[in-house]
């Protein structure tokens, strides 16, 4: 791991998820390397629910000239376990078992800021389930997600 990557780790195993969810946004523990690469920033932190900005760019896309599929997906991806994240007590982390991804409109640098929202729709001891949709900055819907997390302890 990363030092940034055992920074962060150390962190979580102290604080609350949403906790520390809001120190990672306030740049008070290390951004995930995703995160920054994506040029993701949380504007909503709530318990079950968080909203992220992001803006694609040329870098991303794909040899047709669209933003590649990969670019939605760890923006949902993102959201989605940060809302899981939310509800989770200190020393207790998640990972992604399974993630579905339906894309319903095309991605280019025209199409300006996105943004990745993410809802809680269970959180249990050991399974929680989201849903994420991603947006442009007028609201039309790019892409909707669902995922599956394992919740384990630290």
């Amino acid at each position: 791991m990363t030092e940034d990557a055992d920074a962060a780790l150390a962190a979580m195993k102290q604080m609350a998820g949403i906790d520390f969810i809001r120190a990672m946004a306030e740049g008070r523990v290390p951004q995930a390397a995703m995160h920054a690469l994506f040029n993701i920033r949380e504007s909503v932190i709530a318990e079950g629910h968080v909203r992220f900005a992001s803006r694609p760019e040329a870098r991303f896309y794909n040899p047709i000239g669209s933003v590649h599929a990969g670019f939605a997906a760890t923006v949902l991806d993102s959201c989605m376990g940060c809302a899981v994240h939310t509800t989770l007590p200190a020393g207790q982390g998640y990972t992604t078992l399974e993630f579905k991804i339906n894309l319903v409109r095309p991605i280019t640098e025209a199409t300006g800021q996105v943004w990745g929202e993410g809802r809680v729709l269970h959180a249990g001891r050991r399974v929680a389930s989201a849903e994420g949709k991603l947006t442009d900055d007028t609201g039309k819907l790019l892409a909707h997600a669902t995922t599956t997390c394992l919740i384990f302890p630290l």
